[in-house]
């Protein structure tokens, strides 16, 4: 490794700026949630933990934080149980348009979120799912749904079928050669995906505000409403707490996945 940044050093130094140029304004949130001045400031002249608990005292960024946890959760279990189907259907399925699917079934990371925004929007109130709870549900899967469908598909297509077939060989009916073989070999791109999937509904914003009400709003809409009326640093502990919750999110994802591609090596 030491002799790869010596022949190309160049290259990684760049790689060191575009990840500090990445991580550095997040990470500007974190002093100013901290600031004891009344107004967002940086750096700021003094330190508090007064708007963490004007935060998690007051109702209404309370409620806003659990809906988003809540409608995070049912959107990653949704999304895996959907995308893990559709991966199988892609990957294992023999009919046409088989490709077409897999193209649909990744198309909302490239559609602009406004244009999906729209379209909800427009369906969701005829359905009247405007500003409920299962409406956020639906509205966030059709954005988490994909990221499943590529992990779970990569593991899919990188696992050894002939473990499946000897499972079959040896008598083994169809349901227990999925939960004791098939299950545990795409878990980690099923956990990946899940974890995707949690991030981006509990980030999400622009499509939230398209089916957002009164009565129920996500934190990153919260936010966004918030900033229209005052700033003050209850934004910036907001913020850190998203930061917090994401950044703990992938490493522990990141955690199980390097210990299962390990004890599956050692195996």
């Amino acid at each position: 490794m030491r002799d790869e940044i010596r022949r190309r050093p160049w290259l990684y130094l760049g790689a060191l700026v575009i990840a500090v140029w990445m991580a550095a304004p997040p990470l500007v949130a974190l002093p100013m949630s901290l600031s004891g001045e009344r107004s967002l400031t940086f750096p700021p002249h003094g330190y508090s933990l007064r708007w963490y608990g004007e935060f998690f005292g007051n109702p209404v960024w309370l409620n806003a934080l659990l809906s988003s946890l809540s409608i995070a959760v049912q959107v990653m279990v949704l999304s895996v149980v959907v995308g893990t189907l559709a991966s199988f259907a892609v990957v294992r399925g023999r009919f046409r348009g088989r490709g077409l699917l897999e193209l649909v079934g990744i198309a909302p990371l490239v559609v602009p979120v406004v244009v999906l925004g729209i379209g909800v929007y427009s369906v969701f109130l005829k359905w009247g799912l405007v500003g409920t709870a299962p409406g956020f549900v639906f509205a966030h899967c059709v954005l988490a749904v994909p990221y499943v469908v590529i992990t779970v598909s990569s593991s899919l297509r990188t696992m050894d079928d002939q473990l499946e077939r000897a499972a079959q060989v040896l008598g083994a009916p169809p349901h227990r050669v999925f939960r004791r073989v098939t299950l545990p070999l795409i878990a980690p791109g099923m956990f990946a995906g899940g974890l995707f999937a949690f991030v981006a509904s509990f980030d999400e914003v622009v499509l939230s505000l398209f089916i957002a009400s009164p009565r129920l709003r996500t934190l990153p809409v919260q936010m966004y409403s918030s900033v229209t009326r005052d700033i003050d640093p209850t934004m910036a502990a907001a913020s850190t707490v998203i930061l917090v919750v994401s950044t703990g999110l992938i490493l522990l994802g990141t955690r199980f996945l390097f210990s299962s591609t390990a004890e599956g090596r050692s195996q």
